[in-house]
Formats: C-alpha cells, sequence, structure tokens
C-alpha cells in the first residue's frame, strides 16, 4: 500500500567548518529518530520517515519535506516534531510558523 505521507528528514553531515552548515551539527538525526518513534506512538496512519542526505537548504537545517503535499519544514525541538505530527500529520493542516517557503525556481 502506499503511503498517505512520506517524510524526508536531512541528516546530512559537511566536513567541520563549512560555509553552509549542515543538519547534522543541528541535532537532525535524534530528532528523525524522535519523529520515527512519536509518529508511531500516536498512531499515525500509512506513513514513512526517512533519512534523506542534503536537500540544500542547509542554512534553513534541520529540515523535512512532506510529500504528497511537498510542505518543506523547519524545526529545531521536540516540541516542533510533536506540533508538525499533530496539526499536519494528524490534522491534515500546515504549521506556518515552521513552514519554509518554496524555493524560486523549483516545483514540487
Amino acid at each position: 500500500m502506499p503511503y498517505t505521507h512520506h517524510i524526508f528528514c536531512c541528516t546530512n553531515q559537511r566536513e567541520p567548518g563549512a560555509k553552509r552548515g549542515c543538519c547534522a551539527d543541528k541535532n537532525a538525526s535524534k530528532l528523525r529518530d524522535y519523529f520515527k518513534v512519536r509518529a508511531k506512538e500516536l498512531g499515525v496512519p500509512n506513513h514513512r520517515v526517512n533519512t534523506a542526505g542534503c536537500l540544500d537548504r542547509c542554512k534553513d537545517g534541520p529540515v523535512m519535506v512532506i510529500y504528497p503535499e511537498g510542505i518543506w519544514y523547519r524545526y529545531e525541538t521536540k516540541d516542533d516534531i510533536d506540533e508538525i505530527i499533530q496539526t499536519h500529520l494528524l490534522g491534515g493542516a500546515v504549521v506556518e510558523r515552521l513552514r519554509l517557503p518554496q524555493l524560486p525556481g523549483k516545483t514540487v
């Protein structure tokens, strides 16, 4: 059965001192792991949380993109993850305070 939501969480690690920074240096792996566990605990149906390499939004990180909607989020805390799960995955609404704008010239 195809997933209703497919979530890609950047956990890319760059060389120390890289100008662009990286999501891994901002706790991305631990937050992704929390997302996976919490979504299961809350009974989010028919979803998949995946690790992604660089999603090319390093300065905004950590970031995720949720498909099929193509909504990009920046998150920093477990509370942010909880809000994304409750509002977006379970409630069907966008978390505007965490949403990142679509990049110019890019399509979903």
